[in-house]
């Protein structure tokens, strides 16, 4: 073997070859000349074949594009796409919110989705595996995504139990929310107080529901109706990703397809109701005035990037199990438009529905203000010559009492407060917003109640959000298990069933009669913050350490074709911008709104906001720093070569592989070196790049270059680079 060859050279260096590479070395296949397109002799016009990451390396696959196309979008369609959506809307100015929610769609959305599918897909490993790769001091990316997944998992699967309680408790006519239970006081019947003070649906959801107390502070104990329903919700999830991609694309079918059809269902029932059309026209009558404030634009981003569940893991560990030539960028844009429609269409259905309710509430409102203003009437404190001739009590209009009203108003404007009467204008009612649980489990809920078959629309409704927050909990344990299942050599069903117990055990926080205000702070809490910070760090990574035109040369060789420039702007300039924008202005939202939340006040029937006690303030910091401290600990740890740069925790098929392929460029360089060629010299027929998440070039691998302080991290990470690595 000639002396300068790259094979020689490292045998005669004095650098440590770990044991691990040694093996792997030695089980590589020899080379055969006569086959390959270097040997002098053979067939004229065949192609160095370019080195691709092994489809056969025993990673798990899709069976199939759309098994894939539907668990991505049963990941990203959740229960925000109903409650959050609709809400943001209503509050942030009707159709006039879609337009910033389109543009940061275009801009933020589908650019970082397209980057997390894409480094997945080439890298095929779950979340710490992809950011160990590309740069291992910045590996506590996927740590922190993991911490999230876990916060996140443990409240979500709370409200895939109370939908299970509430789908189970619909089949029963009348349904057990329809009205007041009555209370027996000897012979007297009464009508529960608490009840009679609110509203039956909120009666059955804070009383007969969670049993809520009155506080954070009491715990009340556990709530057996929803301990039982939270640990039927973590079988479920348990079963759905015990085998991984293998049982989890399977229930992929049913329940990102399910929600759709309770959708369109839903929209036809609720377009033939009365007021449907209210609702619709007062949610999409634009307020323009409101594009022009920021806190649309700051909620518009947040929704968009939760929406997509951009930095949780999932999408990586979902893309991870692709082909590595397919087209993730239709995959990105798909997907994303998906999500958008489907936001659209749960808005449609909720306010057919809630413009339906609003109509019903107003009618109800009048009946009862004109029993006042006949009483009035008979009691001579009104005059009859107030009322208009053409008014008919027993057939009373929304038009004729609004003028009945402004008659009243102006002729007793000194006393009219007294009266004690109210407007009863649709506008009001449309106006008032609601979102989260309040939506599902209380307004949506008595909009049902006046439902012809109103059971049947109630199981379908429940049973379709169980499947929308069964989606999201499938990918959001996939990005638990595949990094971990990825870095450890532990048995995928042992593990799973593991976490499940794990989950439910901590969950028990959330089963408390208090449980509900625990809900609250760790959606307020857990995720928002780190997964900005998450997904900044995984845009930074890729488009300034790693490379935007390195990362555009990857693709291109891995897709096929090269993505639009605009990508490259947007991956290294605009993306990063509004990501810095986005934090800021969360963390001054967080300093400038007083920490707390909506408690339940037994004596008053009615919601209150408390702040939290400083233990519970304590914790809300706590869930911030904890879902964050990956990030700096292993940073540090790497910097002074505390902790492994991750490089022996790939599969050995995997390291093996990457191997032999550096062991072809070397023989290859070899081969050059006898026709008289310098070595790494490339013929201008041959394709010069490869096919890893490394970049593409001609320069001779440098030993050197194999540090594992680099920072593309280790020796399989480095078979052929333009310029040295920089550090990270």
């Amino acid at each position: 073997m000639p002396k300068n060859s790259k094979v020689t050279q490292r045998e005669q260096s004095h650098e440590h070859v770990t044991e691990s590479v040694a093996d792997l070395l030695a089980h590589e296949e020899p080379l055969d000349y006569k086959s390959s397109s270097l040997n002098v002799g053979g067939a004229a016009g065949k192609k160095v074949p370019q080195l691709e990451v092994p489809e056969n390396d025993g990673r798990p696959a899709w069976n199939s594009k759309l098994q894939y196309i539907l668990a991505q979008v049963g990941f990203s369609v959740g229960l925000g796409n109903v409650w959050r959506f609709p809400y943001l809307c209503q509050k942030n100015g009707g159709g006039a919110y879609l337009v910033p929610y389109f543009i940061l769609l275009l801009i933020i959305g589908i650019p970082l989705f397209f980057l997390e599918l894409a480094v997945g897909q080439k890298i095929r490993r779950g979340s710490i595996g992809v950011w160990n790769y590309v740069c291992p001091r910045l590996g506590g990316i996927g740590m922190s995504s993991l911490m999230v997944c876990g916060f996140v998992g443990l409240y979500y699967n709370v409200i895939i139990g109370w939908s299970i309680f509430y789908f189970f408790q619909s089949f029963q006519y009348p349904l057990p929310w329809s009205e007041c239970p009555i209370r027996k006081n000897g012979t007297l019947a009464i009508v529960e107080p608490e009840c009679d003070k609110s509203s039956a649906t909120t009666y059955f959801w804070y009383r007969q529901t969670l049993n809520t107390t009155s506080t954070i502070a009491e715990s009340g104990g556990l709530n057996v109706k929803m301990t039982l329903s939270l640990f039927v919700a973590w079988i479920i999830v348990c079963l759905a990703v015990i085998k991984g991609i293998a049982s989890s694309g399977k229930v992929m079918y049913f329940s990102s397809l399910f929600p759709y059809v309770v959708l369109f269902c839903f929209l036809v029932r609720g377009l033939m109701l009365k007021g449907s059309v209210d609702g619709i026209a007062h949610m999409f009558t634009p307020k323009l005035e409101k594009m022009l404030e920021p806190q649309v634009w700051r909620e518009a981003a947040t929704q968009v990037f939760f929406a997509l569940g951009l930095g949780f893991g999932g999408v990586i560990a979902f893309s991870s199990y692709n082909k590595i030539d397919n087209n993730c960028h239709f995959d990105a844009v798909l997907v994303s438009f998906i999500n958008f429609f489907t936001s659209i269409l749960a808005t449609l259905v909720v306010f057919a529905v809630l413009g339906f309710k609003a109509n019903i509430m107003n009618e109800k409102c009048v009946v009862e203000n004109a029993e006042k203003i006949l009483g009035y009437l008979n009691s001579n404190v009104l005059s009859h010559d107030l009322i208009p001739p053409h008014v008919n009590f027993s057939h009373l209009t929304t038009s004729d009492y609004a003028e009945m009203y402004g008659v009243i108003k102006t002729v007793k404007e000194g006393s009219f407060s007294q009266l004690g009467l109210d407007p009863c204008v649709l506008e009001d009612e449309l106006n008032k917003a609601v979102q989260g649980t309040g939506l599902a489990f209380i307004a949506f809920t008595e909009a049902m109640t006046h439902f012809p078959a109103s059971p049947f629309w109630s199981v379908m409704f429940f049973f379709m959000l169980i499947n929308l927050g069964l989606g999201s909990m499938i990918g959001t344990m996939t990005g638990i298990t595949t990094p971990v299942l990825d870095t450890y050599k532990v048995q995928k069903e042992l593990f799973t069933v593991g976490c499940c117990i794990v989950a439910f055990l901590c969950g028990l926080l959330f089963v408390q009669r208090s449980g509900n205000y625990f809900v609250t702070m760790f959606d307020d809490y857990s995720a928002g913050l780190p997964l900005t910070v998450v997904v900044i760090l995984e845009n930074v990574s890729v488009a300034w350490i790693y490379g935007t035109k390195r990362f555009m040369q990857d693709l291109e060789d891995m897709l096929g074709f090269r993505p639009y420039m605009i990508y490259f702007y947007l991956w290294k300039y605009v993306s990063p911008l509004c990501l810095i924008v986005l934090i800021s202005a969360t963390v001054i939202e967080m300093a400038i709104s007083p920490p707390g939340y909506n408690a339940w006040v037994q004596e008053l029937a009615q919601e209150r906001f408390q702040s939290y006690p400083p233990w519970a303030l304590a914790m809300c910091f706590a869930l911030i720093i904890v879902a964050m401290l990956p990030l700096p600990v292993v940073f540090i740890a790497r910097h002074f070569n505390l902790m492994s740069d991750g490089s022996n925790k790939l599969s050995v098929s995997y390291r093996k592989t990457m191997m032999k392929d550096m062991s072809n460029l070397e023989e290859q360089d070899e081969a050059r070196s006898i026709l008289g060629a310098k070595p790494g010299e490339v013929p201008s027929s041959v394709p010069t790049r490869k096919a890893y998440l490394t970049p593409g070039g001609n320069k001779p691998l440098d030993p050197n270059s194999l540090s594992p302080n680099s920072c593309y991290g280790t020796s399989y990470q480095n078979a052929a680079i333009k310029s040295p690595p920089l550090p990270c």
